[in-house]
Formats: structure tokens, C-alpha cells, sequence
């Protein structure tokens, strides 16, 4: 089979073109210019854009992970890295430190399944037989990659492939040649690189300290080529390095990679920051949980300081008291479990986790504290269709934003208040276009007067309570069904519309809905969720107790047990949600011409899931949702609005 590289479609062999997105399966398209460059071509002739599909190859000289940086691989040099000839080499193997050689190769043929992937597959096929990759012929060297791919996504590379040669192994990973080196923007003082962006990389690489141990890779932190910064500044690996056999790493050894870090960039270290630097260079502080315990507390500090108006941030020996002894700071010592690399410095508040009576003298009963967050970034589009059947369209949206930006020493942040506003109207010609208009108008004109309109500070910039989200919903509601009234439209004649809406405040997020109009989230931890329940009659026989095959097999199950407009306020009690958002999210609105079918579900891996990444185009993306529900379920008009917020700690609310 041939999988498209635009929207993951399985094709057969004998396609030219994905019978999915129409996009070319014997050609490349170039990602600037949209010319077709062939498959084993670097940069499109056209615009000289990088067209081809890049993998890092490693090579191993040992089957035994271990062993691998005791040995020296050997590679005939061929223009191929394997005999199937599908990976080019771009490039001479060169060694990759003590861990094998390494070199680019292009995929000449990147639509076929890797032999890992058919490997994959074939396990999924046998599900509940015993049979799984682990017993396959897998290089031991691939084990971590797969094992700490998904919970550790942003630092360990995802492996493409691998397969034993001539005795040796052979991995592809993801090229992160191009990404920023840590030592280079920590040595660039023009970037004026915050203390707590500093903290963070030291925090998550006690993270993923924690996690290689198991694995004999934590030497894959002391090479400071290695450590490379992706999306939103995460620590990334350009590849896992396995520990020599008989090599015994601690703590202490990561300490001297920040001594590394802080003296070749030239940046001095003050206070707590050097005490820490010093506890761990002497073993004073042995256990990951005791170092991350220490980063927080430093951070709290550094940012109370940092917001103390009485001090300039610049002065930097003023921030921590340098006659401060490291048994008099505060520490929390209570032991976490390894989290994703990338995850904010955790400083909230959690139940302490429970410890056996030998482990009592290294805990405590206090609490951590987990930190809330704040927005970094937001991006929003919105877009509607008629779809293929319908004359006209009843969907309307609306998004109204107030967004301020922020810039300081300690980074980028935003303050912002937008609304977003979907519904989908309903009552034949032009009256279902109507409603959805009022509702949207009139929403709009509520928050604008009741909310957006007032000036930012501590009380105001935070999300409306329920009663006003309750009472801007029935002033909706109450204006189309005085038009139904004074009209005397009756029956299905008299018109009304679903509603889904959407108020982010900072990183606080409420939600309500009326109908079937729906709101999805999706994040990198918890997949695609839908956040509301529809308003119809076999969702409603499900909350009575009734079986769900059974409460979908009436004829009326999909008909509205809730919209605006219709009836009057006794009628409409829309649900109402507050949440927050602590994690990197993608929020859809949308109407059921997106959503029937189960098509995001269906298709979330290639539709949804990409928009996350900041490295997306939001709207391309959501004009494909479009093109996707035009293509299964244009018998209806679609809309879509796609919010994507990125969020960060916030450590100002320690204080």
C-alpha cells in the first residue's frame, strides 16, 4: 500500500494519485512552491526549498545496547544505507561520538510502510495472540526509542525504522540536525534568554535523568551536541546514547554538564542557583525528586524577585541572598513520578505521594504545589461552508478577540478575552440563517458590553460567572422567539438554532452549548475529547438508563431536545463548563455537519492532531477539515472554528 504524506490515506500500489486529497503518489510536492520534485530529490528544482523525505541514520556496530559504544561499526560505502536501495545517503557515515556513525539519508520511496511500521501493524492484526514487536527481530538498540517515543514525544526522537545488517544495527530517526543547539542560544546573550527559561531545561533534564536510567542512556544528557531546542523551547535529543559497560553515572555527572552549560556561555550564576549547582557537583543532593524539589523552590524565588518593584531584574546578585545556606531553603521533597519532557515545572498543589515505612526519612507529608499556567501563544480561524446538497447556508460563527501582549525578562505572555461563537440554524429557507445570525449578534453585543468592554486588572480579567453566560444565552434565546411570536410561526415552521460557545480568559476556558453543535479539545496526553453532550432524544434516553444501541434505534433518536429560539426560557438550560487549560490544547467548535459520522474521531490523526504543532498552518488545516466533511458529509452546511493555545507556568501566583 502507499500512505499519502498529505492526510495519511492508505492507497493501493497501483495509484498514482491519493484517492483521499487527489495529491501525487509518485512525485514529492514541494512544501514552498507546490511543484512536483521526484522522491529521491533533495531540493525542488523549481525554488530550491527542501522536497525530500530526511531521516538520521544511525549505525551500530553491536547487537548488545550496551556494548555499542565499546564497538566499531563497519559499512561498505555504497550510495544506499540498506540493500533495498530505498535510503540514499546524502552523505559520508561520520561518527557520532562514541555511539556508532551516523549520516542523512532520503527515503526514495516514502509512501511503503518501514519494516518497523509492518511490524507494528501485523502486532495490531494480532492483538491478544502473544505476538508483539518484542519478539520480532527489532535491534535491541530501537527498544527505549519505542518504549519513551509517546511519553516522552518532544525529547526522544521518533524512530522511523530499524533492522539488523550484516551484523550490525541500523536506526532512522527524525533529523533534528536543524534544530538550535541548547549551548547556542544559552551561550546567545542577545537573546536575552530568562532565568526560568534555564531553570526548565535543567528541570526537564532531571526528568529525563529519571526515565533513561532504566535504559543505560543517561549519557545522552552529557553530550552537550545532543541537547537540541524544539517547539516552544522543549529540551530535545538528537539521538540516545547507551552507556558503556562498566560506566557508573550519578547526578553529580549532569551537574558538571550545568557547570558546562553556565561557564562556555559565560552567564554567572548566582545565590541558590550556584548552591544547587554545587550540592549536586558533591552528591549532596543524590535523588532526581531532591533536584526538581530545589528547581522549584529557586523559580518561586527568582520570580517573586522578578516582580518586586523595588529591585531591578538586571541586578542580578540582588535576587537571592548569597550568604543563604543550602539546609535553610525549603524543600519539598516528596517523589514524582517521570513525566513528558517538556511538561512545565510542576509546583501545584497534590495529594503527597504515598511511601513505604523504609522511605519515611526521605519524605515528608507536605504537599508539592503544581503550578497554573499562562497563555504563551493563540492562534484562532474560523470557516463555514455549504456544503454539497444544501441551497443556502444557516451556520454562522462569530469571534470576537481582545488580546494584550506582554514582554519582559521573564519571556512572552498574553492576556486576552475572546469569545467564540458557533450556531447552527434551523426552520427552512432563509429562517434558519436568520436565527443563527441573531444569536450570534446578539451574543456578541452582550460580551462586548458585559465583559470584553472592561478594563484589564485582577478582578475583571477573568472568565464571566455562570449567571451572566446563563442570562447572555436567554437574551439570545428571548430575541428569536419574539420574532416567532410576532410572526405566529408555529410547529416546524418556527425557527431556532443550536449553539456552541467558547470563553477563554488567560488560560481559563468556559463553555456552553445548546443542541447538537459540539466542542472538541484535543492535547498530546489525554487525544481527542468531546467536551459537550448533544441536546437530542437518544442522548437524553442514555441519562435515563437506557442502553445506547436501544435509545439510537428510535426514528426520532438525532431529533433536538434543546435549541434557541423555538420556546421560551423555560425551555433552554444550556450546559455550562469551566476548565483550564494547564496543557498545550486545540479546541474545534463545530456544527454537526463536521461532526456526524464520527469523522474527527475517525480522522484524527491526520486531520487533528498536526494542528497542534505551532509549526501548522492553522487555517490550511481547518479548510481541510472543510474539504474532509464536504467529502463525507457535505449533506449538510459545515462550520468550523479551530483555537489553538499554547500555555506555559506561571509563577507569578506563588507568591
Amino acid at each position: 500500500m502507499l500512505v499519502c504524506l498529505q492526510c495519511g490515506f492508505e492507497n493501493p500500489n497501483s495509484n498514482k494519485f491519493c484517492q483521499e486529497c487527489g495529491a501525487s503518489l509518485t512525485q514529492n510536492t514541494c512544501p514552498e512552491c507546490n511543484s512536483l520534485v521526484p522522491f529521491d530529490a533533495l531540493n525542488c528544482q523549481s525554488c530550491g526549498a527542501i522536497a525530500g523525505v530526511i531521516w538520521r541514520a544511525i549505525v551500530l556496530g553491536s547487537k548488545k545496547p550496551s556494548d555499542a559504544a565499546n564497538s566499531v561499526p563497519c559499512i561498505k560505502t555504497t550510495d544506499f544505507l540498506d540493500f533495498q536501495q530505498r535510503y540514499k545517503l546524502l552523505e559520508a557515515l561520520q561518527p557520532a561520538s562514541e555511539m556508532g556513525v551516523s549520516a542523512r539519508v532520503i527515503d526514495c520511496h516514502p509512501l511503503q510502510l518501514s519494516l518497523l511500521e509492518a511490524f507494528a501493524r501485523q502486532e495490531a492484526e494480532e492483538a491478544g495472540s502473544g505476538f508483539s514487536v518484542n519478539s520480532l527481530a527489532v535491534p535491541p538498540s530501537a527498544q527505549p526509542y519505542l518504549e519513551l517515543g509517546s511519553q516522552f514525544h518532544q525529547a526522544v526522537p521518533a524512530i522511523h525504522d530499524a533492522w539488523f545488517q550484516e551484523g550490525q544495527e541500523i536506526l532512522l530517526l527524525v533529523d533534528r540536525s536543524g534544530l538550535p543547539g541548547m549551548i547556542e542560544l544559552w551561550q546567545d546573550n542577545t537573546l536575552e534568554m530568562p532565568q526560568i527559561q534555564l531553570l526548565q531545561w535543567m528541570y526537564e533534564m532531571v526528568e529525563l535523568w529519571e526515565a533513561l536510567e532504566p535504559w543505560n542512556c543517561q549519557q545522552s544528557l552529557l553530550e552537550l551536541e545532543n541537547l537540541k531546542v524544539g517547539e516552544d523551547n522543549a529540551l530535545c535529543l538528537q539521538q540516545l546514547y547507551f552507556t558503556p559497560s562498566g560506566v557508573k553515572f550519578t547526578l553529580s555527572d549532569l551537574g558538571h554538564v550545568w557547570h558546562r552549560l553556565f561557564d562556555e556561555s559565560q552567564r554567572t550564576h548566582f545565590g541558590n542557583i550556584s548552591l544547587l549547582l554545587a550540592d549536586v557537583d558533591n552528591g549532596k543532593l543524590t535523588a532526581p525528586f531532591e533536584v526538581r524539589s530545589r528547581i522549584e523552590v529557586i523559580a518561586q524565588e527568582l520570580q517573586a524577585e522578578m516582580d518586586n518593584p523595588s529591585r531591578e531584574f538586571n541586578d542580578l546578585a540582588a535576587l537571592l541572598d548569597m550568604d543563604t545556606d543550602a539546609d535553610d531553603l525549603p524543600v519539598t521533597s516528596v517523589p514524582q513520578p517521570a513525566v513528558p519532557t517538556g511538561t512545565p515545572i510542576e509546583l501545584a498543589n497534590v495529594a503527597p505521594t504515598p511511601v513505604s515505612s523504609d522511605d519515611e526519612h526521605e519524605t515528608d507529608t507536605e504537599p508539592t504545589v503544581v503550578l497554573p499556567m499562562q497563555l504563551f501563544s493563540l492562534d484562532d480561524v474560523g470557516r463555514t461552508d455549504v456544503g454539497r446538497q444544501r441551497q443556502h447556508n444557516e451556520d454562522y460563527y462569530g469571534i470576537e478577540t481582545q488580546v494584550t501582549r506582554l514582554e519582559s525578562p521573564t519571556g512572552k505572555t498574553l492576556h486576552v478575552r475572546n469569545l467564540y461563537i458557533l450556531c447552527d440554524g434551523m426552520g427552512g429557507q432563509a429562517d434558519g440563517e436568520i436565527a443563527s445570525t441573531m444569536a450570534v449578534d446578539t451574543l456578541r453585543r452582550y460580551f462586548k458590553q458585559h465583559w470584553q468592554s472592561q478594563p484589564f486588572n485582577e478582578t475583571n480579567g477573568k472568565l464571566p460567572p455562570s449567571q451572566i453566560l446563563n442570562e447572555a444565552i436567554q437574551q439570545a434565546n428571548k430575541a428569536i422567539y419574539d420574532v416567532n411570536q410576532q410572526n405566529a410561526r408555529s410547529g416546524i415552521g418556527r425557527m431556532g438554532t443550536t449553539l456552541v460557545m467558547a470563553l477563554i480568559s488567560d488560560a481559563e476556558l468556559a463553555i456552553a452549548n445548546v443542541g447538537d453543535s459540539r466542542l472538541y479539545r484535543y492535547t498530546r496526553k489525554r487525544g481527542l475529547e468531546q467536551l459537550t453532550v448533544d441536546h437530542e432524544v437518544g442522548q437524553r434516553e442514555i441519562q435515563r438508563g437506557v442502553d445506547a444501541e436501544i435509545a439510537y434505534a428510535r426514528p426520532d433518536a438525532y431529533q433536538l431536545t434543546q435549541a434557541l429560539g423555538p420556546r421560551d426560557e423555560n425551555f433552554v438550560k444550556p450546559d455550562l463548563h469551566y476548565l483550564e487549560l494547564n496543557e498545550d490544547s486545540l479546541l474545534l467548535l463545530c456544527s454537526d455537519g463536521l461532526s456526524d459520522n464520527d469523522l474527527l474521531e475517525t480522522h484524527c490523526k491526520t486531520h487533528i492532531e498536526p494542528l497542534l504543532s505551532s509549526q501548522t498552518n492553522l487555517e490550511q488545516g481547518v479548510n481541510k477539515l472543510i474539504e474532509l466533511a464536504n467529502e463525507y458529509n457535505g449533506h449538510d452546511n459545515i462550520t468550523a472554528i479551530a483555537i489553538r493555545a499554547k500555555v506555559r507556568p506561571n509563577l507569578a501566583h506563588l507568591r
